[in-house]
């Protein structure tokens, strides 16, 4: 299907608009970019400039990928380092001194673009723990006037990651309120969790942010499934890690490379309610990606299918939720 179906389907909607006040479009935008490898400071910077950027491009919602703040740990999937222990404790030093805390100067000053640009911020990030041996992949959402309402810690790190990233909890699983939208997100592989996704359906999601390290093979189904199975619109944000992306310092970089020129290749895109791809996807570039989105069609949408009201069975099936913060040193 073309994007002209999602532009006609936008003006069926639009006809029974009698006032300007009915009006219920947003534009957003997903930053498929590469972190400056390991360095959250000068990460943080890039942020920033893509802020204005988006912003300057009409976005009011801004989603960055998984961990931008700063970098996947793609070396744990290399054989000849994941079999060397000395090589593996090389990468976890410099990966735990690139996590950042919650409440740190980081976060503090996207939060203050933010508020300048009138936006609203979901970004990827490491997240110090207590301990300091470990990180959580963690993804904050930032109101332009309430600041950071919300950090969502990963449930569950995939497969090689659950050596370097810790569990996380049912805190961040919150749909939070932007100009009448409300936006929840999650990260990575944890947006194949049936219930993770319940959960979100159930607070009235009608946008869905997933991020991502950034893979296409990885991206494309699921993004378009969740619209289709949730009647929301999906922003799905990943990263990037080309080879020049990789500082020659990195004690591990001859060992990522190799004769790849790109180790993570993006795939961004954004989805409308029902599964058809609106923007993207994106492949091996850096780019913002737009839409405009309009919470009217989630609305319509919901008529043949809504997942967390009408086409639900709380007296048959039921979720529970924790949201407790969960802290082992507490």
């Amino acid at each position: 299907m073309s994007r002209v179906s999602h532009d006609t389907l936008e003006k069926n909607y639009h006809l029974g608009r009698t006032s300007p006040e009915a009006e219920s479009t947003m534009r957003v935008a997903a930053i498929q970019a590469a972190p400056v490898f390991l360095d959250s400071a000068a990460t943080t910077d890039r942020a920033l400039e893509f802020l204005r950027q988006a912003a300057s491009g009409g976005a009011e919602l801004i989603a960055f990928p998984e961990v931008f703040i700063a970098g996947y740990p793609s070396w744990l999937r290399v054989p000849s380092i994941a079999a060397n222990d000395a090589l593996l404790k090389v990468g976890h030093i410099a990966y735990l001194r690139s996590a950042i805390a919650a409440n740190g100067p980081e976060l503090a000053a996207i939060w203050s673009e933010s508020a300048k640009l009138g936006v609203f911020v979901y970004v990827g990030f490491l997240e110090r723990t207590a301990s300091g041996g470990s990180v959580y992949a963690s993804l904050a959402a930032i109101h332009p006037d309430k600041g950071i309402v919300g950090v969502h810690r990963k449930l569950k790190p995939t497969f090689h990651e659950r050596l370097i990233w810790s569990d996380g909890d049912g805190r961040g699983l919150e749909v939070h309120d932007f100009k009448g939208l409300r936006a929840g997100a999650l990260n990575c592989y944890e947006n194949w969790l049936p219930l993770a996704r319940q959960a979100l359906y159930a607070q009235g999601e009608q946008l869905h942010v997933a991020v991502w390290p950034g893979d296409l093979v990885v991206t494309e189904n699921i993004s378009q499934f969740i619209a289709m199975e949730g009647r929301v619109y999906v922003i799905s944000a990943s990263g990037l890690l080309r080879a020049t992306d990789i500082p020659d310092a990195f004690p591990l970089r001859e060992h990522i490379v190799t004769d790849r020129r790109v180790i993570n290749d993006g795939g961004s895109m954004i989805v409308a309610p029902g599964g058809l791809i609106i923007a993207g996807p994106v492949i091996g570039e850096e780019k913002i990606l737009y839409a405009d989105i309009d919470v009217e069609i989630v609305m319509g949408e919901h008529l043949k299918l809504d997942p967390a009201g009408h086409y639900s069975r709380d007296d048959v099936l039921r979720l529970k939720v924790n949201r407790d913060r969960y802290n082992p040193s507490d």
